[in-house]
This record gives structure tokens, C-alpha cells and sequence, in this order.
């Protein structure tokens, strides 16, 4: 039950293969190598849909002002309605014996022209779709030209002049003047290079070719013979008159005039062959000057677009639009150095691969504002001044107004911000957390990239709180990156290096003396000196270490940092390497605003970092999370009394945690029970100054590394999602060592079993299913935040459940969901003087007040939520009372705890494809779709689900699809999705001048339908070719009705299409179910094997 629908594709199509643009309606078609095909108007209106095939789309023609068809390489011609919001097939027609190669359909004629491999022409009527009985067979085209066979038709047109006359290029270099009422050749150009593309002059005298020597040949109609002029664009000439050097192919090339000047040549490839590295070019050839535009990518096609539909008149060519493998640029023609014009579609997600998403739906009002003005200060300089000619359709009439925001993470470390409003896609802001880092690395660090060469900077996680705008990254080189958002541009100064470690040794002294081994990366201030305490196995953490031990991944720069407006570095955490090998990569990372931590884990343990003092809180590898009693007990000192740091500590603030968790004890007795935990740091303060633009904010570089107890070797990495083998000597696979954290949420609850009152709480979720609890002891608001300590109190064990923990969250009595607390955004860089500042953070952070806000007999639900099942346990019993096993065969890849308009519920997407909600408290289950039957590692990784029923992941490397679960959007889909076809008026043809009309000279006309009809050809052979008809057929005649037959019939669509939908869902269901399972048999299987390859190279 339930429905989902998929709303609408952003981005650039993926592997696009041809183009076609209507002049009249001003919407581009994009067809690609899967049969996809985008449609593009005005920014905000785009349409995605989908040939079933599957078959490359090699050819797109407007009917223009009318509708469009499709050519695709499984020798099908496809006749798509635009008239309807989701455009639909009318009529589709498959070649049985012949190959299509190339299709014509002259303007406001219904007979289109398909020419094939095999080099004959066949003539199909678009209304009826049916095949002509009048083909143009290649052997009575060439006649006795040649005794070859002239190879595949490689373009067909007729004489802008004369629509009787039809030129016919042959791949082999001959090119025939077709006579279609005597049906015979006029005239035969032969010229010895093959042929890419043919193009007419307007007054139908002479054509242009483009050739695979890298030649253009101009040809006369009635010249015999030879071309009048030969031209290589890029060949260099020799002195002596010989043919200059040849060229790679021009690959297509657009012959335009104007009214008043020379005409423009336009051309793609035709480079010299000794231009090596050279970058894809566009070649205007404009009277005597020759531009050269070079290009990112390889050029798939281009279009020159021109103030009229009519190919008899003046041309007067405005733009260039150039398809590229992954872009899409529109040039100016008009303006001097053909600028280009600003691209305002989403078209930039894959700039870099996209590693992570986040999605955000009703988010705080202010937010996208604020966002757009910090983001319009990056947008380039020096783009065309006109408005962006693709300019078709109407924008949907959608009432749903609540902001949406889509957060992108990227392989070199941008992070992108989308708003994703009114389902459209726009980029509001960009971030490169690259910045924080030298680039350029010394030799002797080279060794220490291997966990990421290709991307170091890649994004692993995103953790974001849209209230308080404080954003924290992971990155894949175990690298955490705190921001905050200020409208205020600052320098950072120093970006302060603070090395922090973590081993677990049996040490007897905590006090173990340690050299300065900081001083080369700490920057000190004169008169501190800054002293470790640590391990003596380790005095010396400088990165010129032998063993290439205890540096980081990452160097964090040196110089001065400028932060523009937007988001700005507050601290940056590294974990290190220890004893030659690579840090764990991060698994799960959390922010909270209003208790200012930040809380990371990996498959050895987590770490809590309070951002505001700048101090690691804790620092516990997995194992010591279930309590075998620790006894150091330790308050960190504040920071603030000495200008220095030195402080030890281990889990601060350990109570006995046997309470609440009796399956502890027997579940791990660490192998190295009673070890210490050793963290130093040392951490240099320096005066802040407040004046906005010297402010000397300090970034610490906490730098963890966690290593597994002794006798534990967590399995190799490429096997394991997680970890990373260690040592090689030992062999016992000890499971608990594997336990990687998976998930954590903050919230405001009742800690331990039988509380009476709600405190700070931390939930851990780790892969092995279980659930812990951490209580936070905070420290006063104001001043004191700064000073004392935040403690934390690991509570035990809240919950087990099968498979890796996913998503937790809390409801209170009535099931609503009680959101983590969070504290308003303020601007972090005020400009008066410090009491302005103090006095803005003394804000008392909005959060639930634990002793009024709930009675004491009152409630509260924990939700969690594994890979396998989800249970709900009733607080501060801890009893659980509702448990659903979600799925035994395959497991869940994303679920998220969403706000529907009816409540609460549970969202999965699952391994096997299936999309499944639960409602809240009580888990029964509301809806279950098999949507997507085959799930890859990049939607895997990206799939979303956010309030209100939306949800997104990347259908491919370069396209974010959306979706909705939600009942009310899929039945306002209709009037939310734009219109691309608009009633236009075709404007109206060239007046041709007295004297032409006179003397014969203006355009001939021809009557098509006495040629080409059955009454004339006869019918063609039934085995050519079969006529499907399509799913849009109905609809096609009703969308064609107008006024308000018009809107009626409209309305019968949108009834119609769901119906369809769902009738068609059904039948693919079943096929999908028998696919699926088979499927996620292996899915898990392949997924552990690719975790660690990069999964967006597939």
C-alpha cells in the first residue's frame, strides 16, 4: 500500500548523446546514452523522462511549435506529446531490418525523412506514424557514380528555396541533389573524405561540408565537379601551395547568415593532430576573424540558435548552445569575445563527485536568505549581460511554501548548499573546507595519504543544525571540521596545531614526562611553553618522526587564513597515525548547539570535543563505553586559568554504570581491563582580539588515534566496512573490537532506569546493535560555560537490537517527537567590544527546562532503529514495548525519523529496494513500495529522507532525483510541476520581396501528401518496420483540445496518469520482487567489498 512518486530530476543528464532545441517554444531537449530525455525551459522548468527501452537516444527533432521526436539506437522513432505536464509517447515505430542513422523532419511539414546504414530513405508520416510507401534507395541515388556502396546516409535536407529538392550526404563522400517528384538524383558532389555534416546556406544556392581531414568544402548547387572554396580551419598552410597538414574530423558544422554582415561558420573538432593536451574547441568563423573556444569537456553536439524557425530566411544567430560530455554552455554571439551566459539550471552537482547528502524540508525561515547573500559574493565575473535564452514553459502553481535545503559533500572537500524550495534546485552557497589544509605536501609526509590518496579532502559525513547554522564535516582522511556562520568577514592569524593522543598501554604513571615536541607546529606565544604529558613510548609527536607515527593525515596550513562571509573554520580535529598505521576513518558524527560538542566515532571508539572551550571532553575506545569500572576519575582543569593546558583525562566523571545494565558485565570484560586512557593536550590560548577583521581565532588539532585492546585484530579492511588491520602478528578475531559506532543523538531524557527527571543525555548506537547511554553534566550558561568542565557520565546499556543501529530519537507522552535542543544563530563576530560579545552568548540556549516542562509520572518513548528491525522502549523504565523485525532477508540502508502531516513515523529505504514508513509509537506498518528494484552504492550512500514525505539520493553521478511519499504532494503534484509547452503563435513566414515572386526566385513549395501519401506510393513493406502505439495516446488527443475542453481534459490526465501509474507499479512489482531478492543476496555481500573502493568511480 501507499504511493510514491517520483517528483522531479535535477542536474546534468547523465552521458548525454544529442540535443535539439525548439525555436518557437524556446525549451532544449537532451536525450542520453539510457534513453533518459531532459527537457529544459525557463530556470525552474525541466522535465525528466524516460525512453523504456533503455536504448541510446541518437537523434532529437522538434516538431516545432508541435511536439518531438526521438531517434534511438535500437532503430526505434519515438513521437513524444509535450502538451502535458509529464510529456508521454503517442506514437513509437521500430525498424525491423534497417539501421537508422540519421532523421530530418522539415519545418511545418508532417513527413519525416529517416535515413539508415544501409544508405536507402524512408519516409514516415507523423500523425499516422505509418511508414510511406516512397523510398529512396541508394543504389538510384549514386546511379553509376561510384561502384561502391557509398555507406550510411550521414545527413538528409531539403533546399531552404526548393522543398522538391532533397540533398542526401553518404558517409563514403558523395553527396546527392535528390529530385523527389522525378525521382532521381539532379546532381552528384563527390569529394574523396568522408563526410560528418552538411549544412545550407539560406538561399538553398550553396552548402557547406565538414570532413574527416579536418576540411570544410562550399559547394554551388549547379557547380559540378569541384567545391568553389576548401577551407581547414586549423590546418597550418605550407608556403609552397601544397595541401596543408590534415586535421583530426570537424565533426559538425552550421553555416548561419546575417542581415548585415558576414555570415557565421560554425564547427566543432577539426584541431591539428599536433595539439596534444589540447582542450575540446568550438570554432566560430565569423567574415576574416576565427575564435577558438575552448571547452572543459568533449563536445557531444551543438545548436546555433536563430531569431527564426524559417530556413529560407536570414538566419541572424544569436547564441551557440554546446553539449558537453558533463556541461551545458550557451555563448553569446552577439557581444564581442562571445562571452557566455550565466547558467542558471542546477546543472554543477557533479563539479566533484558527490560523497554524502543531507536533506532538510521546513527549515527556519531566514535560513535560504541568509545563505543566498552570503553565496552571491562567489558567483563569477564577465558573463554575457543578456537574459539566458532558453526561456519556454510556466512555473508549476505550487502551494506548498515551506523552505527546503539540500546539503551536498563532495570528493575535494566543497561542501554545497541547494535550496530545494517549491521542487526546484538552486545553489545558495559554497564551501571548500580544503582550505584549511596545505595543499602541497612534503615528500616525507607522502607516505602518510594512503587511506585517501586520490581525494584527501573528501567528505565523509555532515552533521548540520539549521538553527544555531553551526555545521561540522568528517572527512575521509579522519579529519572533523567545526564551522561557524557569520555574515562578518575575518583573518585568522594563526591556525594553532594542538596534538592530542590516545593509547591504551598498561602505564602505571599517569604522569609520564614527555619532550616539546610540539613547539615546531604550536606557534607558541612567547613566554609559554607548552608541555606534554604523555606515553613515554611516544615523547616526540613532531611529523619528522622516523616511524612516520603520530602525524595526522592532513597538514593544517601555516599562513593566515581570510574567511569571507559564510561559513568559518572554528576547530579542526585530526585523528593520527600510530606505529605506521592510518587512522580509523570516521563512522558517525553529531553536533549540538546548545551544549557546544561535537561528538565523532570510528570502529574503535568515540570522542567528545566542546567546541566552545576547545577541549576534548572524552575519549573512550568501544569496549570501555559498557563500564568494566574505570577507576581514574579525573575533572579536566580549565583552560582558562593557565594560559597553558596539561591535562589528563579519562572518562571524566565516571560513575558505576553496573546500574541499569546487567548484561554487561558478562557481555566484555575488556582484555585490558583497568588500562588507562591517556589523552595530552596541550593547547595554547591566545588573546582574542574582537575587532572583526584581526580576530585570532585558534584552530586545535586534536589529533586521536585509537588502538585496539591487545589480542584484538579487527579484520582486514577491504573487507570490512570499518576497520582496518593492525597488527599482523595476532590472530584471534575478537568480535568486540570490531564494534564500530554507528549513530548518536543528542536529546533531553531520562538517563537511567527510574529517573525522575530529564537530564543531557548522549545515545551511542553501535554496529553490533546496541544502544548506550551518556549523561551530560553541563556547566551554568555565560561565563561559567567557559570555564568549567562539561562532564560526562557513561549510563550502560539502553537497548540491543539485530543489525548496525541507524537512527534514534526520542517522542515525548503525546508521540511527537521531541527535537534536541539548540541554540538561536548569533553572529560570532561582533564587532563592539568584548561585553557586547559575552552578553550575546549569555542567550539562554532553547532547550526543555528538565523540571517543569514534564510531570513525573509522565513519559517518554525512545525510538531506535537498526539495519534489521526497530523497537520502541518506554522511558525511564527502559521496558521495550513495541518492536517490528523491518526486514530478515535483506537490511536497511538509510532510515530517518520524519514528521508527516499526520505525525511521526519511521522511514527506511532498504537494501532490496523496497521504501517503508512505521508509525510512531506504535510501528505498524503504513506503507511498503518496491521502488527502486536495484540499489548501487551511490544511491546507497545518498539516499534522504526528510519532514513532510520528500526524499532524494543521486539516481546517477551527476542527477539528484526527488521523491515523495507523501499523499498530499503526490495529489498536488499536477499543479506544482511546471508547464513546458505554452500556447505560442508560430511566427509568420518571410515576406519574399515583389521582384522574387516576379521572376520565380522566392521558396517552392511542394504538396508532400500527393507524393508520399498511399494513394501515390503504395504501402510500404509490412516487415520493414511495426507501428507500437504509445501509452499517451488518449491523453495526446486531449491535451491537444484547447480553451476549456482544454482544462477539463486536463484534469481527466492527471486522473489518468495516477491511475496508469499505479496499474503499471503493480505489474512491475511482481517482476521487481523475484529481481530484488535474488538481488540483495548479494547486495550486502558487494557492499562490504566496495566499501573501501571509491563507490561514486563505479
Amino acid at each position: 500500500t501507499g504511493l510514491i512518486a517520483t517528483t522531479v530530476r535535477h542536474g546534468f543528464p547523465y552521458q548525454p548523446s544529442s540535443m535539439a532545441f525548439d525555436p518557437v517554444q524556446k525549451i532544449l531537449a537532451i536525450g542520453t546514452q539510457s534513453g533518459a530525455l531532459r527537457l529544459f525551459g525557463r530556470p525552474g522548468v525541466e522535465c525528466y523522462c524516460q525512453h523504456e527501452s533503455g536504448a541510446a537516444v541518437i537523434q532529437l527533432q522538434f516538431l516545432i511549435n508541435e511536439a518531438l521526436v526521438s531517434a534511438l539506437a535500437d532503430d526505434s522513432v519515438h513521437l513524444w506529446n509535450l502538451r502535458q505536464k509529464r510529456p508521454a509517447i503517442l506514437h513509437s515505430l521500430k525498424f525491423n531490418r534497417e539501421r537508422i542513422t540519421f532523421c530530418h523532419l522539415p519545418f511545418q511539414s508532417k513527413w519525416l525523412y529517416i535515413g539508415t546504414e544501409r544508405g536507402n530513405i524512408h519516409i514516415v508520416n507523423v500523425e499516422s506514424f505509418m511508414l510511406s510507401g516512397y523510398v529512396i534507395m541508394w543504389n538510384k541515388a549514386i546511379e553509376l557514380s561510384s561502384k561502391a556502396h557509398p555507406g550510411p546516409v550521414v545527413h538528409i535536407s531539403d533546399n531552404p528555396m526548393d522543398e522538391g529538392k532533397l540533398i542526401i550526404g553518404f558517409e563514403s563522400g558523395i553527396v546527392v541533389l535528390w529530385d523527389l517528384k522525378s525521382k532521381k538524383a539532379d546532381y552528384r558532389y563527390t569529394y574523396d573524405e568522408a563526410i560528418h555534416s552538411v549544412a545550407w546556406h539560406h538561399e538553398g544556392k550553396q552548402f557547406i561540408c565538414s570532413h574527416s581531414d579536418g576540411t570544410l568544402t562550399i559547394w554551388n548547387v549547379r557547380g559540378q565537379g569541384k567545391p568553389i572554396q576548401t577551407i581547414t580551419p586549423h590546418g597550418k598552410q605550407p608556403k609552397d601551395g601544397k595541401k596543408p597538414e590534415p586535421c583530426k574530423p570537424i565533426l559538425k558544422v552550421e553555416y548561419k547568415t546575417t542581415r548585415n554582415g558576414d555570415p557565421f561558420i560554425i564547427l566543432s573538432g577539426g584541431l591539428s593532430y599536433d595539439t596534444v593536451g589540447r582542450r575540446p574547441c568550438l570554432t566560430v568563423m565569423h567574415g576574416k576573424s576565427t575564435a577558438v573556444l575552448e571547452m572543459d569537456y568533449p563536445i557531444v553536439d551543438f545548436l546555433t540558435l536563430c531569431e527564426t524557425p524559417y530556413p529560407n530566411d536570414f538566419q541572424e544567430p544569436y547564441a551557440v548552445v554546446v553539449l558537453l560530455e558533463k556541461d551545458l554552455v550557451v555563448i553569446d554571439l552577439a557581444q564581442n569575445g562571445y562571452p557566455i551566459f550565466e547558467n542558471p539550471y542546477p546543472l554543477t552537482i557533479h563539479e566533484s563527485p558527490v560523497t554524502c547528502c543531507e536533506y532538510f524540508a521546513d527549515c527556519p525561515v531566514d535560513l535560504i536568505p541568509a545563505l543566498y547573500s552570503v553565496g552571491s559574493r562567489q558567483k563569477r565575473q564577465g558573463y554575457s549581460k543578456k537574459e539566458w535564452p532558453i526561456s519556454g514553459g510556466n512555473w508549476g502553481q505550487g502551494t506548498q511554501s515551506y523552505p527546503e535545503i539540500i546539503i551536498t559533500g563532495h570528493a575535494d572537500g566543497t561542501v554545497k548548499f541547494w535550496d530545494a524550495s517549491a521542487i526546484m534546485l538552486q545553489v545558495l552557497y559554497k564551501l571548500k573546507t580544503a582550505k584549511v589544509f596545505d595543499r602541497n605536501r612534503s615528500k616525507e609526509d607522502k607516505g602518510s595519504t594512503e587511506t585517501s590518496d586520490e581525494d584527501p579532502f573528501a567528505i565523509q559525513i555532515m552533521s548540520w543544525c539549521p538553527e544555531s547554522r553551526m555545521l561540522c564535516v568528517a572527512g575521509v582522511s579522519a579529519n572533523v571540521i567545526i564551522y561557524r556562520f557569520s555574515k562578518l568577514e575575518v583573518t585568522t592569524e594563526v591556525l594553532l596545531e594542538v596534538r592530542m593522543q590516545y593509547e591504551l598501554n598498561d602505564i602505571e604513571s599517569p604522569d609520564g614526562g614527555g619532550g616539546g615536541g610540539e613547539q615546531t607546529s604550536a606557534h607558541p606565544t612567547p613566554g609559554a611553553s607548552p608541555q606534554t604529558s604523555g606515553p613515554p613510548s611516544h615523547p616526540s609527536t613532531s611529523s619528522n618522526n622516523s616511524d612516520g607515527g603520530n602525524i595526522p593525515c592532513l597538514k593544517v596550513r601555516s599562513t593566515p587564513l581570510k574567511q569571507s562571509p559564510g561559513y568559518q573554520v572554528d576547530l579542526v580535529v585530526q585523528l593520527v597515525w600510530v606505529s605506521g598505521e592510518p587512522p580509523q576513518q570516521i563512522t558517525s558524527l553529531a553536533l549540538n548547539s546548545s551544549y557546544g560538542l561535537v561528538v565523532f566515532g570510528n570502529s574503535n571508539g568515540l570522542a567528545v570535543v566542546d567546541y566552545i572551550q576547545k577541549t576534548v571532553v572524552l575519549n573512550l575506545g568501544t569496549v570501555e563505553l559498557y563500564g568494566s569500572n574505570d577507576p581514574y576519575q579525573r575533572q579536566p582543569r580549565s583552560p582558562r586559568k593557565t594560559r597553558q593546558v596539561n591535562c589528563m583525562i579519562s572518562a571524566a566523571g565516571l560513575c558505576d554504570i553496573n546500574e541499569g545494565s546487567a548484561t554487561s558485565e558478562d557481555r566484555c570484560k575488556s582484555p585490558t581491563s583497568g588500562n588507562l586512557v591517556h589523552i595530552c593536550l596541550v593547547c595554547l590560548l591566545l588573546p582574542l582580539h574582537c575587532g572583526c577583521f584581526t580576530s585570532l581565532c585558534f584552530l586545535l588539532t586534536v589529533l586521536l588515534s585509537v588502538c585496539p585492546p591487545r589480542g584484538a585484530n579487527p579484520l582486514d579492511h577491504r573487507d570490512n566496512s570499518f576497520s582496518r588491520s593492525r597488527s599482523s602478528s595476532v590472530t584471534s578475531i575478537d568480535k568486540e573490537a570490531r564494534e564500530a559506532i554507528s549513530s548518536f543523538h543528542f536529546c533531553e531524557t531520562f538517563a537511567r532506569k527510574g529517573d525522575s527527571t530529564l537530564t543531557h543525555c548522549l545515545y551511542v548506537g553501535t554496529s553490533l546493535g546496541t544502544v548506550l547511554a551518556l549523561a551530560l553534566t553541563l556547566p551554568p550558561a555565560g561565563e561559567q560555560r567557559q570555564l568549567q568542565p562539561v562532564i560526562i557520565s557513561p549510563t550502560g546499556m539502553l537497548v540491543r537490537l539485530k543489525g548496525s543501529i541507524l537512527r534514534m530519537a526520542v517522542l515525548d507522552s503525546t508521540g511527537s517527537q521531541v527535537p534536541p535542543a539548540y541554540e538561536p544563530w548569533y553572529e560570532p563576530n561582533v564587532t563592539a567590544d568584548g561585553e557586547e560579545r559575552e552578553k550575546v552568548r549569555k542567550r539562554r540556549p532553547v532547550s526543555v527546562s528538565p523540571s517543569t516542562s514534564q510531570d513525573l509520572n509522565e513519559s517518554q518513548y525512545a525510538v531506535v532503529c537498526s539495519e534489521k528491525q526497530a523497537k520502541v522502549i518506554s522511558l525511564p523504565s527502559q521496558t521495550c514495548i513495541y518492536k517490528h523485525s523491518i526486514t530478515e532477508t535483506s537490511f536497511i540502508l538509510r532510515a530517518d525519523v520524519v514528521q508527516m502531516s499526520q505525525g511521526v513515523c519511521v522511514a527506511c529505504f532498504c537494501a532490496n529496494g523496497h521504501i517503508m514508513t512505521l508509525s510512531l509509537p506504535g510501528l505498524r506498518p503504513l506503507m511498503d513500495v518496491n521502488y527502486l528494484p536495484l540499489t548501487d552504492m551511490r544511491i546507497a550512500r545518498t539516499f534522504c529522507f526528510t519532514n513532510l514525505g520528500q526524499a532524494m539520493y543521486l539516481c546517477s553521478p551527476t542527477e539528484v532525483q526527488r521523491i515523495t511519499y507523501s499523499q498530499d504532494t503526490c495529489e498536488n503534484l499536477q499543479e506544482m510541476l511546471g508547464e513546458l509547452f505554452t500556447p505560442v503563435e508560430t511566427p509568420e513566414a518571410p515576406n519574399r520581396g515583389f521582384f522574387k515572386g516576379l521572376f520565380g526566385g522566392g521558396a517552392q513549395s511542394l504538396d508532400r501528401e500527393e507524393l508520399f501519401g498511399e494513394l501515390a506510393a503504395g504501402k510500404a513493406s509490412r516487415s520493414l518496420a511495426q507501428h507500437i502505439p504509445g501509452p499517451g495516446g488518449i491523453e495526446g488527443m486531449k491535451g491537444a483540445a484547447s480553451g476549456v475542453v482544454g482544462d477539463l481534459a486536463r484534469a481527466r490526465i492527471a486522473l489518468d496518469e495516477r491511475g496508469q501509474k499505479l496499474g503499471e507499479l503493480e505489474e512491475r512489482t511482481a517482476a521487481m520482487m523475484a529481481s530484488a531478492d535474488s538481488f540483495s543476496k548479494h547486495a550486502h555481500e558487494m557492499m562490504l567489498k566496495c566499501k573501501d573502493k571509491k563507490w561514486y568511480q563505479f
